[in-house]
């Protein structure tokens, strides 16, 4: 059974100590692949560093709507020099977060906007993180001509915000949340989305999901919300292993 994270960030310090041993567990699970993603431009240089080091990890650059206020004027050039690298599979994660507002809303929408337009020109699939703005993003992609394929991630809105996003083409990736005792809105969700359209994710080294709650996440740990997709959709696990895995491998470009 093979098994895609389709959303980490084994960038961060918190693997720092354990890195190759998290990765080895994360083999060790079946989770063949995994993205590291990154949320400015130093961590897409690490995300793309260590993905150029181990077979199963590739790599996404862009600037996340918390760094939006800090992006440098040359910021679209440089992910633009490393979206042409081998291993570098999509642009994100960006997006809008309205929960933090750490940088301000008008900035975050400008700096989507800009990357929003490189992936098109680079025919690159994005990964957007939506916190408290789905009205907002839905409302930005409807005013916009073209969009781009891609994935919104770490899925948190209804049932209906869902549909809404896989009319517009996009995929739905849910993770350790899902898992969650008290999360009817995100079962409901899960259960809308058409098979060919969800992902699994960790989003490691946070939300890790039950029964694993306090600890950090890492990318081994989405079995379990394989097994919670697999539950709701009354599918067997490697079905839905398999389901998730095409389609990741189909999002992303790459060889199933």
């Amino acid at each position: 059974m093979n098994v895609f994270d389709t959303h980490c960030h084994y960038d961060d310090e918190r693997f720092n100590e354990d890195r190759e041993a998290a990765y080895g567990r994360m083999l060790e699970a079946g989770v063949k692949r995994c993205v590291c993603v990154g949320s400015d431009l130093a961590s897409s240089r690490r995300c793309l560093e260590i993905a150029a080091g181990h077979a199963g990890v590739y790599a996404a650059v862009g600037v996340h709507p918390h760094e939006a206020k800090d992006a440098p004027e040359n910021y679209l050039d440089v992910l633009r020099d490393m979206l042409t690298e081998s291993k570098a599979v999509a642009l994100g994660e960006i997006g809008l977060d309205y929960y933090y507002d750490l940088s301000p809303r008008d900035v975050q929408k400008r700096v989507m906007q800009q990357q929003i337009d490189l992936a098109l020109d680079m025919d690159k699939p994005v990964i957007f993180h939506i916190r408290d703005a789905h009205g907002d993003m839905l409302d930005a992609f409807r005013a916009r001509k073209r969009l781009p394929e891609g994935i919104i991630h770490c899925f948190s809105g209804s049932a209906e915000v869902a549909r809404e996003y896989v009319k517009m083409g996009f995929y739905i990736s849910f993770a350790g949340p899902l898992t969650f005792k008290k999360a009817p809105h995100l079962w409901e969700a899960a259960k809308a989305v058409p098979l060919d359209r969800l992902l699994v994710e960790t989003d490691s080294p946070y939300l890790s999901p039950e029964p694993l709650r306090g600890r950090r996440n890492e990318p081994a740990n989405v079995v379990w919300v394989l097994k919670k997709m697999a539950e709701l959709r009354e599918l067997p696990e490697e079905d839905m292993a398999r389901i998730t895995w095409e389609n990741a491998c189909r999002v992303y470009r790459l060889p199933v």
